[in-house]
């Protein structure tokens, strides 16, 4: 069983409303509150946007298209991307790399010293080993791990200006726990250029929002209750919402994609110091701050850490606020974040703890 994406983007405005098929009759004369929704399927997830301006239904093809692009370029299944090419000749040489490749190794080599390797940007071999999210999971052997484990270290990728190198064969990067947070920055950029000033993308649990709405109000971002099971009345509930505005609110959790056998659940954040699924006292983690691409590497890592350590690695950045939803059902939210946060669980199986 796996599932996609843990938050749900909200306007309240006019109730629960999520981004549905593409509007083809764009109007060059349309006014700054004509909207344009399109939804769309890569990096594994649906990619839901919602535009509105005269020139929302070409920005929503061209954030489209960049997306696409980039899960061909970071990928490591895709044999003409970078990282393909990259782990292909790990132990071999250096691999010349597109810049934007460059940028997006360079923040993850930064999130795995920061969080002392829980976000370890070379786990690449474990991932594959399991294959969670794919039609190939499976529980590996310890025997298995153990022999992985020795190729996971974020130290040994070398990366600078034009090329990087993995100095041991067999060694493998995976950007699967940042490459969805860079494609949200690179969609608003997008949006930015064709002179948008209201717009959101959801990508499977990253959504990044770009001004108000139309009507001058904030987003609202729904943080959904990743055991969707304790609701009575059936359906996905909603533990809580945050509003924000020109922000990205990022999740990582055990219920985007996972797979239970023998009534456990095993899901795709894996630890790297371990080689299992991260076993931390939290569901899921949120965070809200003005890049997505920051922030979506540094939630997997403190989700892996775990609460108490994940708010510590927190307090040491600046602009970055989060919710905090435990395995014993409560909720945790950062200082900064109080007044923009509403809890309303539909389960009444969850606490807030203020």
């Amino acid at each position: 069983m796996k599932r996609l994406a843990s938050i749900l983007l909200m306007i309240m405005a006019s109730g629960l409303v999520t981004a549905c098929s593409a509007n083809t009759n764009a109007n060059p004369k349309a006014d700054q509150n004509e909207a344009f929704t399109a939804d769309g399927f890569a990096m594994g997830t649906v990619i839901s946007q919602k535009v509105y301006g005269p020139n929302g239904q070409a920005a929503m093809s061209e954030a489209m298209d960049k997306i696409t692009d980039l899960e061909v370029l970071l990928t490591f299944n895709a044999p003409e991307g970078d990282i393909y090419k990259l782990n292909e000749n790990a132990g071999k040489g250096r691999v010349e790399l597109s810049p934007e490749t460059i940028e997006i190794l360079k923040e993850a080599q930064k999130v795995s010293e920061l969080s002392d390797g829980a976000f370890d940007v070379t786990v690449g071999p474990v991932v594959k080993s399991w294959g969670i999210g794919t039609d190939q999971e499976r529980i590996p052997a310890p025997e298995e791990l153990q022999a992985l484990l020795p190729l996971v270290n974020y130290k040994d990728l070398e990366v600078n200006e034009t090329s990087a190198f993995l100095k041991r064969t067999g060694q493998m990067v995976d950007l699967g726990g940042i490459a969805k947070g860079y494609a949200g920055d690179a969609a608003r950029d997008i949006y930015k250029k064709n002179g948008i000033k209201s717009a959101f993308i959801n990508l499977g649990g990253n959504v990044v929002t770009l001004g108000n709405k139309p009507d001058g109000s904030p987003w609202t971002v729904g943080i959904r209750n990743p055991r969707p099971d304790t609701n009575p009345t059936g359906g996905q509930p909603i533990l809580g919402t945050v509003t924000v505005t020109d922000k990205a609110v990022v999740t990582a959790g055990d219920d985007q994609r996972y797979f239970e056998k023998d009534g456990k659940r095993y899901h795709h954040i894996i630890d790297a110091h371990t080689g299992y699924p991260a076993d931390s006292d939290l569901m899921s983690v949120t965070l809200i701050t003005d890049s997505s691409f920051v922030a979506d590497a540094l939630d997997t890592a403190i989700y892996i850490l775990g609460l108490e350590k994940g708010r510590e690695l927190i307090q040491k950045q600046e602009g970055i606020e989060a919710v905090f939803v435990t395995r014993d059902k409560k909720i945790y939210v950062t200082e900064g974040l109080k007044d923009n946060f509403k809890f309303h669980d539909e389960s009444n199986t969850f606490q807030y703890i203020k």
